[in-house]
């Protein structure tokens, strides 16, 4: 079989501290069997007692921070988009709100990917119209896909994942896509790995909360985070004295 590319789940989550980018690991995969004849269970699997057998070379100088994580403090770029109705938005649009950010191509058929975080997101989005300590806050669902992700197809996607068809639920939560040539800038910062690969795209997970200065709350790789992680970290949010 020839070499491919796949994403995993890793527990404990803290393991991915202690690796970095082109380390060589070895670990235990883990499959959970489901009953084959509820095709409504998501499959299970995940990558357990993960050791590193070969770290990557050591990078030259300069380029140490070539691979850039956020943290919490660091200031979110003013990247450009298109959302669900056109027209063009900026991040710097959201600042004075908390701003729930995660990344989706609509066509993902994966049903642990993009599909979780838009469910995810939909139950944030009840949430924080009951939550007067989020009062302020805003979602946002940004495409890795501008091929296919035109603002109508944004639309309804984000109809369906709020099981709404009331416009009003952009009010609250925006469906965009950068340019092109803008995403591997968005895509370098918030650490997505998005490579198109026989008609649909290999892709980690990113998800952030940044605060109403425009600076990173909390960020989380993967899909282990929950809804009350982020309502927590968002609710505690507040502008840094610079």
């Amino acid at each position: 079989m020839e070499a491919m590319n796949m994403t995993y789940k890793v527990k404990p989550a803290s393991m991915l501290r202690q690796l970095s980018p082109g380390d060589s690991i070895a670990a235990d995969l883990i499959v959970v069997d489901h009953d084959p004849r509820d095709e409504s269970t998501p499959e299970e699997y995940w990558l357990e007692n993960v050791k590193v057998t070969a770290h990557a070379a050591q990078p030259p100088a300069g380029a140490a921070n070539s691979f850039h994580m956020p943290s919490p403090g660091d200031a979110v770029p003013d990247f450009a988009l298109t959302n669900q109705d056109g027209k063009r938005v900026s991040l710097s649009q959201f600042r004075g709100k908390v701003v729930f950010v995660t990344f989706i191509y609509t066509r993902c058929p994966f049903q642990d990917f993009c599909p979780r975080m838009s469910s995810n997101f939909a139950e944030i989005y009840k949430q924080i119209a009951a939550n007067p300590a989020l009062e302020n806050a805003e979602l946002l669902s940004i495409s890795f896909d501008p091929e296919h992700d035109t603002p109508k197809v944004l639309r309804d996607y984000g109809f369906s994942v709020a099981h709404t068809h009331d416009a009003a639920l952009f009010r609250r939560w925006q469906f965009a896509v950068p340019a092109t040539r803008d995403l591997p800038k968005i895509a370098e910062f918030f650490a997505l790995t998005v490579k198109p690969e026989g008609g649909l795209i290999t892709h980690n997970l990113s998800t952030a909360v940044i605060g109403p200065d425009g600076k990173i709350v909390s960020w989380h790789h993967g899909g282990d985070w929950q809804v009350s992680d982020l309502i927590k970290d968002a609710a505690g949010a507040r502008p840094s004295r610079a």
